[in-house]
């Protein structure tokens, strides 16, 4: 590939066409263990992540990245879960600082100075549980689309601290071509060797993670599980002291295969993965 300065890259034959996009997917854990708490749980889901607070996520994922905000499409819905949409308008290419060329963790909200082309953010929110094993799960799916010089992957590091995550997967992909002023073809415009470089150092110790690239396509994915194990955390409303020794075994080992599952994106036959 040609290499360019970040000055060059931006110089620029027309409109930047490239697509840069951003999946982000979080997984929270809990078992409950009535049909009472299973409600409780979702219940305390949906007030925590409900229409308006991810408004103000993704509001802050455009303040971050730069955007200006045109549209937001917000909505609860019953019985459970929430989708929101945001529209969002480009700033000036030549005012990119050189920060956004940078493989590194981006900023948080207070620090945010990023512009960027034409772009769109949504989120939906799945809240769900097995129907035996006493295990409920929320995902949350945020999903950013650019067209222009900065990489979606500059806000992830806000979305990791916006959602209490006990799994995540990410995926990244630079799509089309454009030109730079001397008509010579650019697929890509940045450096990116993984999505891990984004991530800051702190947290990528608390997760055991997992790279899946193929750089000739500028693909990109990482999916990460916490390490520590706290049963407390992953109880509903009381701590395991309540229970007895095997009952917290019994439900640590359910939470850690329906963890391992989604890690893995598979369905495990229980005993085969060390757990």
């Amino acid at each position: 590939m040609l290499k360019l300065t970040p000055e060059q890259r931006i110089q620029l034959h027309d409109f930047n066409n490239l697509t840069k996009s951003m999946s982000f997917n979080m997984y929270d854990i809990c078992y409950t263990k009535t049909k009472e708490e299973r409600q409780a749980y979702i219940k305390y889901i949906d007030e925590q992540y409900n229409a308006d607070r991810l408004t103000k996520i993704l509001t802050d994922v455009s303040d971050i990245i730069g955007a200006h905000v045109l549209n937001i499409a917000k909505q609860d819905y019953e019985p459970q879960g929430a989708s929101v949409t945001i529209l969002v308008a480009e700033g000036p290419v030549e005012q990119a600082p050189k920060v956004a060329f940078q493989e590194s963790p981006g900023p948080l909200p207070e620090s945010a100075v990023f512009h960027l082309d034409k772009s769109h953010i949504t989120v939906h929110t799945y809240p769900e549980y097995h129907p035996d094993e006493g295990i409920s799960t929320f995902r949350a799916d945020i999903d950013v689309s650019t067209c222009g010089e900065i990489s979606p992957l500059k806000a992830l590091n806000y979305m990791i601290h916006s959602f209490d995550t006990d799994i995540m997967t990410m995926d990244y992909r630079v799509r089309g071509f454009t030109r730079d002023i001397t008509g010579h073809k650019l697929f890509i415009d940045h450096d990116i060797s993984s999505i891990q470089n984004y991530i800051p150092d702190e947290v990528k110790k608390s997760y055991d993670m997992i790279d899946v690239n193929i750089y000739q396509e500028n693909i990109f994915h990482t999916k990460c599980k916490l390490k520590k194990f706290d049963l407390n955390n992953y109880l509903f409303g009381y701590r395991k002291d309540r229970l007895t020794d095997d009952e917290q075994k019994e439900i640590t080992e359910k939470l850690q295969h329906e963890m391992d599952e989604i890690y893995y994106g598979r369905n495990i036959k229980r005993g085969t993965i060390d757990e």
